[in-house]
């Protein structure tokens, strides 16, 4: 039997998943459904991104020839995000015209404005769909999963809503309906999960969280920021720096792009006191979030160590938390 791909083999499981929750349905409607799901090939959702057109993953060949990761600073988030970008080789090198993108920012909350440092800088998002959409996106969607507020308040009161929809990006309500309980095959603990499944078959999920404290995981950063891709997200706190990392190892972005322009030091994840938020005026990007995380770190004067998940995360290969050695590039934009 010919090897599954990790795209093909997570696109098998939500397919089934997909099939064995629709047949009640279906039944109770008078249709008889299918035995076994069959879609041509041709129309198939694309997921191995070794072979779709608009393939996303970073060319081996290509990585050794840009810093592993960028640092900007400055007073203009666009600029920092366009600055950012250039220096890591430019939105071409993470994708190709007609490509379907996702952004993933934190939106978790609609009761406070991004001043407060709990939802990311919406000029940064906006830049984002921008820059994709100059390089010839097909469409760019933003969206999030809030546990204080709905999808459309939360949209609307962080700032984001609006910045996107001018820059020609959706916001996108995540529907329940569109999580997939499936199994996650190499899990230690985290068996299984409701994953929103368009975030596994973009052709590039970029995430862009806001670097803030957290009760529970001390910070939040990239890799916290995936639990927005998850249904019942409250099953992922028991032994949570483990199942964080199982999490990780089936929803992958392609590009983690850290705001920590505003940094929320006290008191997270959703804040509510200015007094806590820091102006730190810096973005981290990197294709690595175990990288980007380690690296943020040092925001709130810490290192690696004083997050588990992200050792844990760099022990199963998902990236690196010793950065000694990498190419980091520092841009200050406004020097």
């Amino acid at each position: 039997m010919k090897d599954q791909s990790r795209r093909e083999f997570l696109r098998n499981l939500m397919l089934g998943a997909t099939t064995l929750a629709a047949q009640p349905i279906l039944t109770s409607c008078g249709v008889k459904p299918v035995a076994e799901t069959q879609i041509p090939a041709e129309t198939q959702i694309a997921t191995d991104f070794a072979s779709t057109e608009n393939a996303t993953e970073v060319p081996t060949d290509t990585q050794n020839q840009y810093p592993y990761l960028v640092v900007t600073r400055g007073s203009d988030a666009e600029k920092m995000v366009r600055q950012g970008m250039l220096a890591l080789g430019g939105m071409e090198r993470f994708m190709k015209p007609g490509a379907d993108v996702i952004i993933k920012p934190n939106i978790c909350i609609g009761y406070y404005s991004y001043e407060y440092a709990a939802t990311t800088n919406p000029w940064v998002v906006a830049a984002l769909v921008k820059m994709c959409l100059e390089v010839g996106a097909k469409r760019v969607r933003v969206m999030d999963f809030p546990f204080g507020g709905t999808g459309e308040q939360c949209y609307k009161n962080s700032g984001i809503a609006d910045l996107v929809t001018a820059a020609g990006g959706e916001m996108e309500v995540m529907s329940d309906l569109k999580f997939v309980e499936m199994s996650i095959p190499d899990a230690v603990r985290l068996k299984k999960a409701s994953i929103y499944q368009d975030v596994l078959t973009t052709d590039l999920l970029i995430n862009v969280p806001i670097a803030k404290t957290h009760g529970m995981a001390k910070l939040t950063l990239g890799l916290k920021n995936l639990m927005g891709t998850m249904l019942n997200r409250e099953s992922i706190h028991p032994s949570f720096e483990q199942n964080l990392v199982d999490l990780a190892t089936v929803v992958r972005p392609h590009l983690t792009i850290i705001d920590a322009i505003r940094t929320l030091m006290a008191n997270g994840p959703t804040g509510g006191n200015l007094d806590d938020v820091k102006l730190q005026n810096t973005l981290i990007f990197s294709h690595d979030i175990v990288a980007a995380d380690s690296y943020a770190t040092r925001l709130f004067d810490k290192t690696p160590d004083y997050l588990p998940y992200v050792i844990k995360a760099a022990e199963r290969g998902l990236g690196k938390a010793d950065l000694t050695g990498l190419n980091i590039q520092e841009i200050n934009i406004d020097a």
